[in-house]
């Protein structure tokens, strides 16, 4: 397998002002599980298409192996992409459209069916090899696309929103099948997806994209608990994180965020650095399993507490998502499904401000 190293690579199409892709540096280890993820327009496929030699870069370096290759073609760059849309041929049996690759790089007869037949046992495939696509579900033409790419025995596996096509159920046994793959293989892996919860339980390391811009690399624990700005910090979790526009006050000695219908005490960790925003906007950002109902929280700190009304509650089970209002803020809490919060009424619910962020409201970066 290889390392690829992206160094300030860059797309600009023509006519339109801001770069697809903005001088993104990346370097992604021999063997290892990187997700590029964001919402549509980022830049991550075009990012992927740069990597294939599908689209051409307009400034900047790529390296697979330790050799550049921007003017490198596609077939000789020896990677290996599966699409969104599976790309197989109709009239083709499962094991030819696997072993297609294979025949027009004139590999011996014994050397196709051995990597065919290889390949169709790690998918668990072997009795779909005489059928064609439109006699296959879903999930089994998207094996048939990974197998496919499997018998190239590649040095870049490329996947472009593999997953998109199919159901929520299918779509997590599918994820289950690439991360045993990528264990199996050992092989060096580039995943694109809008779906933060593939990144999160597929990645060793994620890429957040933002209008063409790299806005956090890292892995999935530290993505989560240490987001480098408001963006990543609410495009990143199920629900997303709560944020909550107010001021940081410094009084009787403490430091303290105010809504202006409610009043939050910081945590000590967090009042020394806080402190120097005395009297500004801010922003406040939690997530939903940070906030608990009063009842049966064990935070007892009493300048915790919130008081807000119930709008919509959410059962999904053992939790429930609870969607509460209070002055000009709204934010979601994921609760105990079991609890007794009812809608329309008022309930009261403590936040865990040993877990709570602060943004800047201008520049929307961390403070904290």
């Amino acid at each position: 397998m290889a390392k690829v190293i992206l160094e300030k690579i860059e797309k600009r199409f023509i006519n339109n002002p801001k770069p697809a892709v903005a001088e993104m540096s990346l370097e992604i280890n021999d063997k290892e599980f990187v997700v590029l993820v964001g919402p549509s327009g980022c830049g991550k496929s075009t990012t992927l298409r740069m990597i294939a030699g599908l689209e051409e870069i307009t400034s900047g370096r790529i390296l697979i192996d330790d050799k550049v290759v921007n003017d490198v073609a596609p077939k000789d760059r020896d990677v290996a992409m599966v699409f969104q849309n599976y790309a197989l041929y109709p009239h083709m049996t499962v094991y030819d459209n696997m072993a297609f690759g294979l025949k027009i790089r004139k590999y011996p007869k014994d050397e196709i069916k051995r990597r065919v037949m290889e390949a169709a046992e790690i998918l668990g495939i072997q009795e779909l090899l005489e059928r064609r696509p439109k006699q296959l579900s879903g999930g089994q033409r998207q094996r048939v696309a990974l197998g496919r790419a499997i018998v190239r025995k590649p040095k870049v596996f490329l996947f472009d929103e593999p997953l998109s096509n199919l159901d929520a159920k299918l779509r997590g046994q599918t994820r289950t099948e690439i991360i045993k793959l990528h264990n199996r293989l050992q092989a060096t892996m580039i995943y694109v997806t809008h779906d933060q919860v593939e990144a999160m339980t597929m990645g060793d390391r994620i890429v957040v994209m933002k209008d063409g811009f790299v806005q956090q690399i890292g892995d999935p624990v530290t993505i989560y608990d240490q987001p480098a700005n408001k963006f990543v910090a609410g495009f990143i979790g199920t629900p997303p994180m709560n944020f909550i526009n107010g001021k940081i006050e410094k009084k009787n000695g403490a430091v303290y965020f105010g809504e202006g219908s409610f009043t939050l005490k910081l945590d000590k960790s967090m009042q020394e650095k806080m402190a120097a925003y005395d009297g500004k906007e801010i922003v406040l950002g939690v997530r939903p399993e940070y906030i608990e109902e009063k009842r049966i929280s064990k935070l007892t700190d009493p300048d915790w507490k919130i008081s807000a009304m119930v709008d919509v509650i959410e059962p999904i089970g053992a939790a429930a998502y609870v969607y509460l209002t209070t002055g000009q803020s709204s934010f979601v809490a994921s609760l105990d499904s079991h609890e007794q919060l009812k809608v329309s009424e008022k309930g009261e619910v403590v936040f865990n401000m040993e877990k709570i962020h602060f943004f800047d409201s201008q520049t929307e970066a961390t403070i904290i």
